[in-house]
């Protein structure tokens, strides 16, 4: 399954967050952990890929995300638990269309483990505007605090976001993806 996503985030401070989680306490928090992937060379970064399996309470998710000119394209993969963690325990993936199009970009998968983990503790809700999460992501012993909308029109996207930040009192806070945020702590015990 492939879909574009288009979103924009920025990163929150806690009273931030505080605020937005306080108007969403109606929506049940859901836990996700990614699993993030990369060779020991860092072909998925040289190439701006992002690999991860994305594990919840009862399933998993094995998800490509390849940046476009506008958004990002995701193909999707559902796995069961037990097939994540097979996956994450041999390095082996399964034959489908995320190894088909990390083999065509020349990725080699046996090369292929996991880096490491970011745990989120997410409120998500469809809003007008868009798909709108709230996220407290924790790893490598920090958290942050993080909003996202996701949109169907990038342009009318802009605008909706910018509007809700401005109605919340919110300022923008570029926000580098999960994976970015979560590699930099890598880099920095290096």
């Amino acid at each position: 399954m492939s879909n574009l996503e288009i979103e924009y985030k920025t990163m929150l401070n806690k009273a931030e967050f505080n605020h937005l989680q306080n108007l969403l306490m109606h929506v049940n928090p859901v836990t996700q952990t990614n699993y993030y992937f990369d060779t020991p060379e860092g072909d998925m970064r040289a190439k701006k890929l992002s690999l991860r399996i994305r594990t919840f309470d009862k399933l998993a998710e094995l998800t490509l995300k390849i940046p476009e000119k506008v958004g990002t394209m995701e193909y999707n993969v559902k796995l069961t638990k037990e097939e994540a963690r097979e996956i994450m325990d041999s390095g082996r993936f399964p034959d489908c269309k995320v190894s088909e199009l990390l083999t065509e970009k020349n990725i080699p998968l046996e090369r292929l483990s996991v880096l490491g983990h970011l745990t989120t503790i997410r409120r998500e809700t469809r809003l007008p505007i868009g798909l709108l999460a709230l996220d407290k992501n924790h790893y490598a012993n920090r958290i942050d605090y993080e909003l996202e909308l996701e949109v169907e029109d990038a342009k009318q996207g802009q605008k909706d976001f910018d509007d809700y930040l401005h109605t919340h009192n919110i300022s923008f806070k570029y926000a580098k993806s999960k994976v970015s945020r979560f590699v930099a702590t890598l880099q920095n015990k290096r």
